[in-house]
């Protein structure tokens, strides 16, 4: 059984407001639920796409991956169980935090937790950016993708096809070096059941947040501009500048979050027809920009 959607990034955070003032203000997301302990940043109906946890260090610590019900769920943990991979079943109590109805954990062959779970909960309010975005695109296609460090690729890759129902989508080899012999680094994209052209990538390189980036994808070129001149006015970190992504098409720049890893900010992502969808293998990462900068020492 296929897993449906990105649902949800969970963090680790030693100050919840610095988070709030990113999400909130510079990002355009809304806060959710909130206590001294935690914070919840929504983008569509659901109750939060980031849950931000009060705690001693900034770090990623789990994406959330949706299955469609009940029964999806339990075969897929079934199924992860034969298969000799540890499944760590969640409380009820953490299951009413994630806003889910049940959900397990596990790792990935590159020790990268994730979160299955089942159970879709709507947030009555609507969403409204404190910002000025007009939305972001979410809902059935989940919060966007992220990308992963994969140091040990092709065990990672099979894990994700073989017990998870994910799909590829793309592949871009990056050369590091000259010549015909040069090596490259490989960049896995893949697509779960939802038409986002993929909802995680993985890349043989080491994150010391734990997370590469994560995405979110705005309706409009004006509301990733907007958050873009935000971001600058709040003295962050920006990754790398506007451009346009050559295997999906997205319009965007990375910007770097309080938990360390980036944040992408684009619009206009590629949505294929699976049925029709061939893998590509693209040469390159963008068609124009996406000039990387280092983050300043400290």
């Amino acid at each position: 059984m296929s897993v449906s959607s990105l649902g949800y990034v969970r963090v680790e955070a030693t100050d919840l407001a610095r988070w709030r003032k990113f999400g909130v203000d510079v990002i355009g997301l809304m806060a959710g639920e909130v206590s001294n302990e935690l914070l919840y940043l929504r983008s569509d109906e659901r109750p939060f796409r980031f849950a931000i946890h009060k705690g001693a260090h900034d770090r990623f610590v789990a994406a959330g991956w949706e299955l469609p019900d009940a029964r999806a769920f339990a075969t897929t943990i079934a199924a992860l169980e034969k298969a000799g991979i540890a499944v760590a079943p969640g409380s009820d109590a953490e299951a009413d935090v994630r806003c889910v109805n049940a959900f397990a954990t596990c790792k990935d062959p590159s020790d990268n937790v994730l979160e299955l779970y089942y159970g879709r909960v709507i947030e009555p309010k609507p969403f409204v950016s404190p910002a000025g975005v007009s939305g972001f695109v979410g809902g059935d296609l989940g919060m966007g993708h992220v990308v992963l460090p994969a140091m040990k690729l092709e065990e990672t890759r099979a894990f994700y096809k073989q017990h998870l129902g994910f799909d590829d989508t793309d592949e871009i080899r990056v050369p590091l070096g000259e010549g015909s012999g040069a090596s490259e680094l490989r960049i896995y994209f893949l697509h779960c059941a939802n038409r986002r052209h993929h909802s995680i990538a993985l890349i043989p390189m080491p994150a010391p947040s734990g997370l590469v980036h994560a995405m979110l994808e705005a309706r409009t070129v004006d509301d990733v501009g907007g958050a873009l001149d935000r971001c600058y006015a709040a003295a962050c970190h920006i990754s790398s500048s506007f451009g346009r992504h050559s295997n999906d098409f997205m319009l965007s720049f990375y910007v770097q979050t309080p938990g360390g890893f980036d944040l992408e900010f684009g619009c206009d992502g590629l949505m294929p027809d699976w049925k029709t969808w061939v893998p590509t293998r693209t040469l390159g990462p963008s068609l124009w920009g996406h000039r990387w900068a280092a983050p300043p020492q400290v």
